[in-house]
């Protein structure tokens, strides 16, 4: 018999932020993913990662005051009126953003790479959550994960701390055409002592 959680793996599907309608989820919903988000795989304990809700009218001001002005800061021209408007409304293109932030500990008994990981982890507990909730989500990082400015207005150290991505999370247009998907055999062995 096929665990409800395991139907929902086997046919789970992130939805293109550009498909996404800008209704928010709800608070009780937020809290839900969040909590989700907080159960990753974590060696030792760390808790190497941070959380940034961006949500409501924070979305615009986020825009605005952040990611506009990196943009600007970091164009080696003045930037187009397509652009800026592409710029203007990048965190709003969903009902809300989370935000997860790689803050790795040095030094520390735990890998980096094993710290780093434990990010990635949260971003992927916080898309399925929201999925599993039926809102549209993505999984994204683009320019201003990279951005030291757009890192520092997220509460973050740009010396030490990374994006480990952005969910946008809002509701669905329409439901998600399937993607190709690697093949088992191309992708998976089964190891075998010699």
């Amino acid at each position: 018999m096929t665990s409800d959680v395991v139907q929902f793996l086997q046919k789970r599907r992130s939805v293109a932020t550009k498909k996404i309608l800008p209704q928010a989820p709800t608070d009780d919903d937020i809290e839900t993913i969040i909590a989700c988000g907080l159960r990753v795989p974590d060696h030792a304990n760390v808790q190497p990662w941070k959380i940034v809700v961006i949500q409501g009218d924070f979305r615009k001001a986020f825009d605005d005051e952040v990611i506009l002005k990196a943009a600007e800061a970091t164009s080696s021209a003045p930037l187009s009126d397509e652009i800026k408007q592409i710029e203007s409304t990048r965190m709003q293109r969903s009902g809300a953003v989370i935000a997860v932030l790689s803050s790795v500990i040095e030094p520390h008994k735990i890998p980096v790479w094993e710290q780093q990981l434990s990010a990635g982890a949260v971003c992927c507990h916080l898309l399925i959550a929201a999925q599993s909730l039926d809102y549209a989500a993505q999984w994204i990082t683009e320019w201003p994960a990279y951005n030291a400015d757009v890192i520092a207005a997220l509460g973050g150290n740009p010396a030490s701390d990374k994006v480990a991505g952005f969910i946008h999370i809002g509701k669905k247009q329409a439901e998600p055409d399937e993607r190709k998907r690697p093949l088992k055999q191309e992708k998976v062995e089964y190891w075998k002592a010699k």
